[in-house]
């Protein structure tokens, strides 16, 4: 189950490391779709599809924003797990991880707490339109309640696989993901519509089947990260805290926090917007942000495997092979999302419409606006390309601030403007809200871009003995 030797990322090609790394990346967040999007299909085959659909549109930016804090640290982990790689310090690796999943993990409870007793009172904050209040938010909180209680399984998930890319094995987190999708699966129909011994759930129903597969995978990713020597060599006793290392952990970590939960925040307020519109508009856009996630996935793959490329490079001392391996990332992402906005141009009506199969008039708008949020947002997909590489390229080399920077950047001074601006200022209704979201990434990935050149960015967060130690 082991991934490439370090050598094979730090020195030789810089295409075919890129590649190994990326590849099963995007697979495992294709499979991290396919829970949502297994969700949405089962989900838009219930007697009233739109308000189930509605609820986790309303749901995931919540969630989100909780859930973005404990993400951060997970990106501090796969950072330091990298450099210390690079600069072949094997047993400090091992503690950098093990000090990242005990912190982690305390930090899980307490959001899985704080989330589960904070639902319906933050649902209650949202500016709603009558039917949407009493056909969506109600079923929203019973879908957030359920999957707070499941939050210390998700983040154990996400930590395994971070630690696991920063070491450069991205194989495995994607086999483990695979169990874990095809439990929410079959899990789904049962739970939802009530088949066999189950009882008939609903939208909660979706909510327990993708606790119990996370269980799951956490449980197998816990024993490839202790007994098998497949990543990083974790022990118990790295779990005992030490203010050294939860200190780089924290230095990293509560940017990339701040730059999730920001973010996070940013939806949560693009949606307030959203639901102030009829349920079609907000089916609408749920359905059209997934499959926007879709879209993101070679581009995150590129992003996540650049962050181990420069977090190794910069651990060995190579801040010049660093990057190259960046400019090579953002040139093949900007010509593969050039592709992806050709095809969804093309094909837009039909790819909304596999989600939405019942023949109401409420369906057919929906699928009608998802397909005209779909072609507008081709516009912006190769920046995606570009800003995702170059975010990953600042958090391998520990550089969270300046990620931060260019996120708020792109989404409070690009995008939630912009929405709001020509969606209810210009008049352009749900129109505008399809402009203004494509604009945000746009913005992003020229100024990010722009800081690139500077190459303040090429210095290690840990001690290499060749490198200082810093962060711009």
């Amino acid at each position: 189950m082991s991934q490439s030797p370090e050598s094979s990322i730090t020195e030789g090609s810089l295409a075919r490391p890129l590649f190994t790394l990326a590849w099963p990346i995007v697979v495992t967040e294709l499979l991290q779709v396919a829970y949502n999007i297994a969700d949405t299909i089962w989900l838009g085959r219930t007697a009233e599809p739109a308000a189930a659909i509605g609820a986790l549109s309303l749901a995931f930016p919540l969630i989100f924003l909780l859930l973005s804090v404990g993400g951060g640290f997970t990106v501090a982990g796969s950072t330091l797990v990298a450099q210390y790689t690079g600069a072949g310090g094997d047993d400090s690796a091992g503690k950098a991880a093990g000090q990242t999943l005990s912190f982690v993990t305390i930090l899980a409870v307490f959001l899985g707490i704080l989330g589960y007793f904070t639902t319906r009172p933050l649902l209650a904050l949202l500016p709603t339109d009558p039917e949407t209040a009493a056909d969506v938010i109600p079923l929203a909180a019973e879908y957030m309640e359920v999957f707070f209680l499941g939050t210390p399984f998700l983040f154990g998930f996400f930590v395994f696989s971070a630690l696991m890319r920063g070491y450069g094995n991205t194989r495995t987190p994607m086999r483990v993901m695979v169990l874990s999708v095809g439990l929410n699966v079959v899990f789904d129909p049962f739970l939802i519509f009530g088949w066999w011994v189950f009882p008939e759930l609903g939208v909660a129903g979706a909510a327990w089947a993708t606790l119990i597969s996370r269980a799951a995978a956490t449980v197998v990713g816990m024993y490839v990260l202790f007994s098998l020597q497949a990543g990083p060599a974790v022990r118990l006793e790295h779990l005992k805290p030490d203010l050294t290392y939860i200190t780089k952990i924290v230095r990293i970590g509560v940017p990339s926090a701040l730059e999730q939960s920001t973010s996070a925040l940013a939806m949560l307020t693009l949606t307030a917007m959203v639901v102030t519109f009829a349920t079609p508009v907000v089916a609408a856009y749920g359905l059209g942000n997934r499959l926007i996630s879709l879209v993101f996935l070679p581009a995150m793959g590129l992003g996540r495997a650049t962050n181990t490329m420069v977090g190794q490079n910069l651990g060995a001392g190579k801040a010049d092979r660093a990057e190259k391996a960046v400019k090579l990332a953002a040139g093949v992402g900007a010509g593969v999302m050039l592709g992806v906005a050709g095809i969804a141009l093309l094909f837009a009506e039909p790819i909304v419409n596999v989600f939405l199969t019942t023949n109401t008039a409420d369906a057919a708008l929906t699928v009608r606006l998802g397909a005209e949020y779909l072609r507008i947002r081709t516009v912006e997909f190769a920046f995606i390309g570009v800003l995702q590489v170059l975010l990953g390229a600042y958090r391998g080399a520990g550089n969270t601030k300046t990620a931060l920077v260019f996120s708020l950047v792109a989404l409070w001074l690009g995008r939630v403007p912009t929405v709001y601006y020509l969606a209810f200022v210009a008049g352009l209704g749900a129109t505008g809200i399809w402009i203004g979201m494509a604009l945000g990434n746009i913005v992003g990935a020229i100024g990010a871009g722009a800081w690139f050149t500077r190459g303040t960015w090429k210095r290690a967060v840990v001690d290499t003995g060749t490198t200082a130690a810093g962060e711009d």
